[in-house]
Order: C-alpha cells, then structure tokens, then sequence
C-alpha cells in the first residue's frame, strides 16, 4: 500500500515554485502576490488561511491578508474585491469559504476579475474547465492531479468513482478524470446524496475520490481491492481524550480500508496540503499571464 503523503508531494511542487520565484526576483521583478479575504473567526477558516500565508512566504510569494468582521455587508466586501481587482501589483484572489449567511457567496465568487481567480471558482473559469480550454483549474481537483503525477499512478481507462457533486471539488474532479489529458482518460461516475446503490457502485471504482464532508462514511466493505482511494474530506469531530478538544477526520475509515487499496490518501496529510501546492501554481500561473510581467 503507497500511502499518497501531500507533505511529500507538496514539498517538491514549492521547491519547483521557489526556484522560479527566485529565477523572476534575479530578473528584477516583483514576486507573485496573492491576496485573501477573511471575513470573521472561523476557527477553520483562520488556520486554512494562516497555512495559505505560510506557504507563499515558503515559496517567495508576496501576501496580503484582509479581515473583515463577520458583520462586514456585502457590499463593503464586494469593493474590497473591486480595489484588489484593479490593483496591478495583486496576481491572485481568494475569498475564504464560507462566508456568513447574509452574504451571497455566488455574488463575490463572481465579482473576482477571471484573470485573478485563482481557486478557479468563477463561472467563465468553470466554462473554460468543462470545454477543455486553459484556465484556472479549482485549486482541490487540481492538487490531487498534482499528487497522482507526483506518485505516477495511472488513470487512463480506470473506473473513477466520486462522491460528491460540489462545484469546488466533485464536479471539477469528475471532468478533469474524464478529460483527455495526464491522469485523466478515466471512465467516471459521480454520485451524490441521491444515487441509489451507492456502496455497489463504489465497490467497481478503481479510484476512488470521497468529497462528501461525513467523517468516516467510507467504510472497507464500499471499497474494492486494489484501489486507489482519495480522501477529500476534513471535519472536526469532538474528541474530549484530544489536547484540542477535537479531532480532523476524512470521509474515509481510514484504518479499515487502508490495508486494501494500492493507494490512500491520509488526513490529515493529503489532499488538504496539496490543495495549496495547486493554489499556488494557479497564482503563479496568474503572474505569468499578467502582460506586463511575462518574461
């Protein structure tokens, strides 16, 4: 069993990235910047940012982190964009998910300018996506694309199964395994809460991608022998023997199904690690366009 460490695979993804930040700094030129929102104190939220800030330092980048109180309007938050978009020495843009219920998450993924959006969330980046043009891939499907290249595990012709229908990760999953390129060219079937059958058609994957946000619900018996198995999910569990109180559980029973997949990811470890490798391609993938600063 190959367990798909993202400490490891991310690691050499920022090593590449730190090298071409170094290369852009010895041209004379401004590091990529990319810029995040945060409205509120979502424990959550808070260390998936603070993580996000930390790896661009680790990479070169330059960061800019905005606060916004929980009870920021929209509006108010709609201009923090529109100034971030017309600010040339801005690359990237992400607003940190989710957001208090008075705001309209639709609305500020929207108002993100496509050329800096760079969790691939906005429509036109979505559109590019699904008809196979160059775009800003969501930065979760397009980590575990990154770490299915890093372990050099075929895809092509395999049966991927993915649990999940969100726009972040299990329709974006579901085209790019589809889609004719590396580590793709699989046949795919994506379930969600509806999908009769479901541990059957699980038992068939030969991947196995779990974006479902319930802890554990995958367990040994919904999973064939053999398969490669992603595990997408991160909650909280409460856990009173835990020095914090809780415990970070995937939609994977990972002990039990471990011992019968060629590959696994852990979490925590995996997949929420190389979520930021691929944010980070995408924001230097932003610089890169930028007229005025491609080589």
């Amino acid at each position: 069993m190959i367990l798909l460490d993202g400490k490891i695979a991310s690691r050499a993804i920022k090593e590449k990235l730190l090298a071409a930040t170094e290369q852009i700094k010895a041209s004379g030129k401004t590091a990529p910047h990319l810029a995040a929102i945060l409205v509120g104190t979502n424990g959550a939220s808070e260390t998936y940012v603070a993580s996000k800030v930390k790896n661009c330092e680790e990479t070169g980048f330059e960061s800019t982190l905005i606060r916004l109180e929980e009870q920021v309007t929209e509006s108010e938050l709609l201009h923090q964009i529109v100034q971030l978009n017309q600010n040339p020495g801005i690359d990237g843009i992400l607003v940190q998910l989710p957001l208090p219920k008075h705001i309209n998450e639709s609305v500020i993924i929207q108002a993100i300018h496509p050329d800096k959006d760079v969790d691939g969330f906005h429509p036109i980046s979505a559109g590019k996506l699904v008809q196979g043009l160059p775009t800003f891939i969501p930065a979760t499907p397009y980590g575990i694309l990154l770490m299915l290249e890093h372990f050099q595990l075929s895809t092509k012709g395999k049966h991927a199964v993915v649990i999940g229908r969100s726009n972040i990760v299990g329709r974006p999953m579901s085209i790019l395994l589809s889609s004719n390129i590396p580590y793709g060219n699989c046949t795919v079937t994506l379930c969600h809460s509806h999908t009769p059958n479901l541990a059957d058609i699980c038992l068939q994957a030969d991947i196995l991608v779990a974006a479902l946000g319930k802890p554990e619900f995958v367990k040994a018996s919904m999973v064939k022998p053999g398969a490669i198995v992603i595990d997408v999910g991160i909650t909280r569990v409460t856990d009173a023997t835990a020095k914090n109180g809780f415990r970070i559980k995937g939609d994977v029973a990972f002990d039990e199904v471990a011992p019968l997949c060629e590959a696994i990811t852990p979490v925590p470890g995996g997949v929420g690690l190389m979520t930021i490798a691929g944010l980070l391609k995408n924001t230097l993938q932003a610089y890169q366009q930028h007229p005025l600063k491609a080589d």
